[in-house]
């Protein structure tokens, strides 16, 4: 059905079920951030709270009015309303990322409380549909001021610095680790091969191979070694897809040069290649895992040169 096809008591039903699917919402956010983000947490709780109260209003006058039988009507099934994106969904959702969802959810119910007052005809009804809009309305004022209490307490600092260091956990480290493989382990067979053919050709396929597998093998690695739920590093698959991934980038960095048919340019090429990589691998150790900037270029830099060292002599031998 559109909205405009819809009777007062159809128009009350769907503002039942939206207030409870979005009271639903609320407190999926609530639950998903509450071990890592109880400030945000506790906001959506508030905020879920008042769906309910505007819930039990709503069923009050309906019951007034039409008798105890509510229909079920959803966001679904009328044209032209904005479905709610399931939050089921949004088991790692960040606060922000909530905080957003929540503030456009606001919006959305308080244009269509003003929608659906402008077609009631009776004057409760018409009343309550108003009041709703106005009360839509001071939620995101509510919201705001909530949001700069805890600001100003601190709690949202806190939030900021756990919010980092899961971000370290779930994404940086499996990355970093990834990276560092790819572009490390791989140096040895793909310049042994290189010394040891002078052929571009060959020395792209070996490491091409030695990318794709070394990221398969860090990406089951990863993804078999922790499930998360005690060390709070996030969903396996996550972690595994962004270690396998990034352990091929750091490996395919230096492999396609030798795409160049000139032996001698494609392997100066990909030297520059490792030194931007092994950079690149040092300046995330120190932005990220606290690492001093010295000590991080160093760990690398040596542990590349060896590495090079030993594919060189092994293809030169």
């Amino acid at each position: 059905m559109h909205f405009r096809d819809l009777n007062e008591a159809q128009i009350l039903a769907l503002a039942i079920t939206a207030e409870e699917e979005d009271a639903r919402i609320y407190r999926d956010f609530a639950e998903s951030l509450r071990a890592d983000f109880t400030a945000t947490a506790e906001l959506f709780s508030k905020m879920a709270a008042e769906e309910d109260g505007h819930r039990h209003r709503l069923i009050d006058v309906y019951r007034q009015r039409f008798g105890e039988h509510i229909p079920l009507i959803r966001r679904q099934d009328v044209t032209g309303f904005i479905v709610r994106r399931p939050s089921w969904l949004a088991a790692t959702i960040a606060p922000e990322r909530a905080r957003a969802e929540a503030a456009l959810m606001e919006i959305e119910a308080r244009h269509f409380y003003e929608a659906a007052m402008q077609r009631a005809s009776d004057a409760g009804i018409r009343q309550l549909l108003g009041d709703l809009a106005q009360e839509e309305m001071q939620h995101e004022a509510t919201a705001e001021a909530i949001t700069d209490a805890q600001a100003t307490s601190g709690e949202l600092g806190h939030e900021h610095e756990a919010a980092r260091r899961l971000f370290v956990l779930r994404f940086v480290q499996p990355g970093l680790a990834g990276l560092m493989d790819g572009s490390v382990s791989t140096l040895a067979p793909l310049f042994a091969a290189a010394f040891a053919t002078m052929n571009t050709v060959a020395t792209f396929k070996v490491g091409l191979a030695a990318s794709v597998g070394a990221g398969i093998s860090m990406g089951f690695a990863e993804a078999l070694s922790d499930d998360g739920k005690l060390s709070g590093r996030g969903a396996p698959w996550i972690r595994g897809v962004v270690c396998g991934l990034m352990t091929t980038i750091g490996g395919l960095g230096h492999t396609f040069p030798y795409l160049i048919g000139n032996f001698h340019l494609a392997t100066t090429v990909a030297l520059l290649v490792v030194a931007v990589e092994l950079a690149v691998i040092a300046w995330i150790r120190k932005r990220y895992m606290d690492t001093p900037l010295l000590s991080a270029v160093f760990q690398v830099v040596v542990g590349g040169v060896l590495v090079f060292l030993a594919g060189w002599l092994i293809g030169a031998g």
